[in-house]
């Protein structure tokens, strides 16, 4: 209430001329209106008493919500150690499969070396045999013709007619030995083919499932992202602001924009899962296509 507006009042009230009664009355009303506005600072000052215990309430739950923040961070803070360090620890078994791939592959070269060495020693040994069947064809030749001239002197020659029979029967004898060992050697290039091939196969295997490695180490690394930074930024908003909505509000349009930020909140976080979702479906399938 004015003080003004009152001392108005009580002229209004008395417009007589001044006098010893009218100037008592006067006072009077004054001391009313005084009273009046000590009685309306005091109730001023008693408000101002509440906006400030409220007040202090308030900075009390911020500073209890500021240190709460203060143990989740440091909480978060321990699990990005720990992620770190569970990383480092695939980072070094990672280098250790490296590691062990090279030297395997090492010791791939060479077995293929060897078998090179062996195949050409194989191809060696196969051009002596022909060179040796070829002088069995020319002997063979010459023996025919020295029949010939043995049938001629058959009374003459026919103890070296038995005898001829005799180195024929050896040299048939060695021929199938020579065919069995070409079918033997045979054998032996085969038996190397497929393990030759055996032998790609498995570096083939070896790749891929490396890459799928590699490509699970990444969708986990980024999975680990999503859950520890991006989706827990709208899980604490929504958090925040149901807090908020324990106390009382008195401005209806207060309660709305918490509602609408809380809503807010909580479509991030839907879409975030469903990114998430995503990232986890596209993991799997890269895993199946490099796994077939």
């Amino acid at each position: 209430m004015d003080k003004n507006k009152l001392t108005k009042n009580v002229l209004i009230i008395n417009p007589s001329p001044p006098n010893a009664n009218n100037q008592k009355a006067n006072r009077d009303a004054e001391l009313i209106i005084t009273h009046k506005e000590i009685a309306f600072h005091k109730v001023e000052k008693a408000k101002r008493a509440a906006e400030l215990a409220i007040a202090t309430e308030e900075l009390i739950f911020q500073n209890v919500e500021k240190e709460k923040r203060a143990q989740e961070l440091i909480i978060a803070n321990k699990e990005l150690a720990y992620q770190n360090c569970e990383k480092e620890k695939r980072a070094a078994e990672l280098v250790l499969a490296n590691k062990e791939l090279i030297y395997q592959n090492i010791e791939k070269e060479k077995r293929a070396q060897e078998l090179i060495v062996a195949n050409r020693e194989l191809a060696f040994q196969n051009i002596e045999k022909e060179k040796r069947a070829a002088e069995l064809v020319i002997a063979n030749e010459e023996l025919i013709y020295q029949n010939i001239e043995k049938e001629k002197r058959a009374q003459e020659l026919i103890v070296a007619n038995k005898e001829l029979a005799f180195q024929n029967c050896e040299k048939e004898q060695r021929s199938q030995e020579l065919i069995l060992a070409n079918k033997e050697l045979a054998y032996q290039n085969g038996e190397k083919e497929k393990r030759a091939k055996e032998l790609i196969a498995v570096n083939l295997e070896l790749k891929k499932r490396e890459e799928h490695h590699k490509e699970y180490i990444s969708g986990t690394d980024e999975m680990m992202f999503l859950t520890s930074h991006r989706v827990r930024q709208p899980i604490a908003n929504i958090l925040g602001l149901v807090q908020l909505l324990d106390f009382p509000v008195e401005d209806e349009q207060e309660s709305i924009e918490i509602l609408d930020a809380i809503k807010a909140s909580a479509l991030s976080l839907d879409l975030l899962t469903k990114e998430l979702n995503n990232h986890i479906l596209e993991l799997r399938r890269k895993t199946k296509n490099i796994l077939k």
